[in-house]
């Protein structure tokens, strides 16, 4: 199991939300879980009210923030040039998946769809109730 997981947005939704156990046992593991700014922004943006807002800012506290330096930018443009036409990826996934192949992080995510492409990147996927 690694020790360093990149969370995308989907799985940290099923977290705040307690659909999925599988964060709480790898925060229990000691395992250390991080997020970019796009992730963040990505969860404040769904929240529907003040109390999704200060749930969604609470829940965040479990999760370290990785620096985005102008290189992963950079990678993730050249990403969006790449498979933007071939493989619709997304802004936000340009720049997730440039971040957890800049920092070789592995990204746990349910949408490996989105990301299996991209060349460097390494998927984590686990059942959705580890244990």
């Amino acid at each position: 199991m690694a020790d360093y997981l990149l969370c995308d947005t989907c799985v940290i939704i099923d977290f705040i939300n307690a659909r999925s156990t599988v964060l709480n046992d790898l925060l229990a593991k000691d395992t250390h879980l991080f997020v970019n700014s796009i992730i963040e922004m990505e969860l404040l943006q769904g929240a529907r009210d003040k109390r999704e807002l200060q749930v969604i800012k609470k829940k965040l506290l479990s999760f370290r923030l990785l620096d985005l330096q102008q290189v992963i930018f950079d990678s993730a443009t050249e990403l969006m040039r790449d498979y933007r036409l071939s493989h619709g990826l997304a802004l936000p996934d340009a720049v997730i998946g440039s971040t957890a192949i800049y920092y070789q992080i592995p990204l746990y995510t349910y949408n490996q769809k989105d990301f299996r492409f991209l060349p460097e990147i390494n998927l984590t996927q686990f059942d959705k109730t580890l244990g």
